[in-house]
C-alpha cells in the first residue's frame, strides 16, 4: 500500500497553502483581540491594565510579517501558543477538551449515515423501479437539498422542546463527574443523540445517491453474472460482488465531503451547544482569538487531508489493481 511521490507531493503542497491560509484568514477579520480584551475591562481598563495587555499580546499587533515568523517557529516548535479568549491556556489545551467531542460526534454521524446510506442504495439498485426505489431516491434529494441550520432547529424544536424526549444542549448532565460509568456513557449518548441526527441526513442521502449510481453500474459487470451462473445466494451476489466494489466511489465521496461534515458540525454544535470543535472555533472568532482560530484551522485541514491519504490506502485493500496503479 505505498503511494506516489506525486501524491505525496499533493498533499505536502495542500498542507504548505493550508498553512498560509490560516494565518492570513483570522487577520482580515475587522478588529483586534486586544482592543476586544480591552473593550471588555470597561471601567476597569486602568493604563497599567492596558499596558499589560499589550505586553501579554502584543504580538498580534505587530507586521503580518513578523507574526508569519513567529507563527512558522511555533509550528516547528510544535507550540501554537496561548489562547487570547481563554487565557492563560495554551491554544493545545483548548484544542484537546474539544476535539474528542467533536470527533465522537462525526465519528458517530458518518458511520451511521454510512451505515444506512450504503445499505439503502445497494437495496434500491438492487431492485431498481422497486417500490424502495422510487421512495428513498427522491427522499435522499430532498435531504441533502436541506440547509443544515434548518435540520439542527427543526430537530431541537421537536424532539427537545415539544416532545422533549432529549437535552437540548451541552454534551453530557453537568451533575455527573466524568467517568467510564454506565450512567456516564449514558447521559453522553443521550446528549449526542440530536447532534448526531442532525448531522446524518444530509451524509445519508449523499451516500445513497452515490451508492445507487455505483451499484447500478456495477451490476452490468461480468462477475456479477458469474456469481449469479454459479448459484450462489442473492444477498452473497449483492454485497459479496456488487456492493463491495460499489463502494469505491462511495469512499471517495466520504473524502472528499469530510469538510462539510466539519462545516456542518459547527452550525450543530453552536445550535446544541455542544462543547466540541466547532462551538470553541464560533466563540474564538467572537473574541478574534487568532491563535485558537489558527489552531482550529490547522487541526481541521489535517483531518481532511489524513482523510485522504486514509482513503488512498483502503482503496488498495478494497481493489488490490488501484494500489498496484498507484504504487
Amino acid at each position: 500500500m505505498r503511494l506516489s511521490s506525486r501524491r505525496l507531493a499533493v498533499y505536502g503542497t495542500a498542507f504548505i497553502f493550508a498553512i498560509l491560509v490560516n494565518f492570513l484568514l483570522p487577520r482580515l477579520m475587522p478588529g483586534s483581540p486586544v482592543d476586544g480584551m480591552i473593550a471588555q475591562l470597561g471601567p476597569r481598563a486602568t493604563p497599567a491594565a492596558v499596558d499589560a495587555i499589550r505586553a501579554r499580546f502584543g504580538a498580534v499587533d505587530q507586521s503580518y510579517w513578523s507574526q508569519f515568523l513567529e507563527y512558522l517557529q511555533g509550528l516547528a516548535t510544535f507550540d501554537l501558543g496561548v489562547s487570547v479568549k481563554y487565557y492563560p491556556q495554551t491554544v493545545t489545551q483548548v484544542l484537546a477538551r474539544s476535539a474528542g467531542w467533536t470527533a465522537f460526534l462525526i465519528f458517530a454521524a458518518i458511520t451511521f449515515s454510512l451505515i444506512v446510506g450504503c445499505l439503502l442504495g445497494a437495496l434500491a439498485a438492487w431492485r431498481r423501479g422497486g417500490r424502495l426505489d422510487t421512495i428513498v431516491s427522491p427522499l435522499a434529494i430532498v435531504m441533502k437539498s436541506v440547509p443544515p441550520v434548518v435540520i439542527c432547529l427543526s430537530i431541537l424544536f421537536v424532539f427537545g422542546v415539544c416532545l422533549r424526549w432529549l437535552p437540548v444542549g451541552y454534551a453530557y448532565d453537568p451533575s455527573l463527574d466524568p467517568s467510564f460509568s454506565p450512567g456516564f456513557i449514558g447521559s453522553v449518548l443521550l446528549h449526542a443523540a440530536m447532534p448526531v441526527l442532525a448531522l446524518s441526513p444530509a451524509l445519508i442521502g449523499e451516500f445513497l445517491t452515490t451508492m445507487r449510481t455505483s451499484m447500478i453500474s456495477v451490476l452490468g459487470e461480468d462477475y456479477v453474472t458469474m456469481g449469479r451462473a454459479k448459484g450462489l445466494r442473492e444477498m452473497a451476489v449483492m454485497f459479496n460482488y456488487a456492493a463491495r466494489n460499489a463502494l469505491l466511489p462511495v469512499l471517495t465521496n466520504l473524502a472528499l465531503i469530510l469538510g462539510a461534515v466539519f462545516g456542518g458540525s459547527i452550525v450543530t454544535e453552536i445550535v446544541f451547544n455542544y462543547p466540541g470543535l466547532g462551538l470553541t472555533l464560533y466563540t474564538a472568532s467572537v473574541a478574534r482569538d487568532y491563535p485558537v482560530i489558527q489552531g482550529q484551522l490547522l487541526l481541521m485541514t489535517l483531518a481532511t487531508l489524513g482523510a485522504n491519504l486514509l482513503v488512498d490506502l483502503v482503496y488498495g485493500v478494497i481493489d488490490p489493481r488501484i494500489g498496484e496503479a498507484r504504487a
